[in-house]
């Protein structure tokens, strides 16, 4: 049975765990907090003073969260995915990504070096195989197409 946290020095407690941990956003916060057994009221009073106290900031989570999906080899669609499913703004995402100040071109052959060690696709089989792989990861059709007609994104 989840324990109930009924004190709003309890719930602030568990918050900046969590916090200590690693970044969060405000939602997703939200909800590991209600699974904990925490009241709704509490969780705003909480999140509202830990938010004016600079602990709980959507622009570190967000900044934090591109940078490491990025290095975890995921492209910009699949990012800006994942972090509407985690209840954050359109604009504050699109934000994020313009100044995460990643190239997103060499995001795409590194990744894409990583699997197919860099050897272009030979038929149209293996190149629906590597599309696929890269499309699943978040880059764009047009990427992957410049990448495989080995022309830049500068082009």
């Amino acid at each position: 049975m989840t324990a109930v946290l009924d004190t709003l020095v309890a719930v602030r407690r568990t918050a900046m765990d969590l916090l200590a941990r690693r970044e969060h956003g405000r939602v997703e916060l939200t909800r590991k907090l209600r699974q904990r057994g925490a009241l709704p009221e509490m969780i705003d009073t909480a999140l509202d003073r830990l938010t004016e106290e600079g602990l709980l900031s959507e622009s570190r989570y967000l900044e934090s969260f591109v940078s490491y999906r990025a290095r975890s080899g995921y492209g910009p669609l699949r990012i800006r995915e994942e972090l509407s499913q985690r209840g954050l703004q359109r604009n504050d995402i699109e934000l994020a990504l313009r100044e995460s100040g990643i190239n997103w071109h060499e995001q795409l052959e590194d990744t894409w070096r990583r699997k197919f060690a860099g050897h272009l696709p030979i038929d149209m089989r293996e190149r629906a195989k590597q599309g696929r792989f890269l499309a699943y990861r978040g880059f764009s059709m047009e990427m992957i197409n410049r990448l495989f007609s080995g022309r830049g994104m500068d082009d």
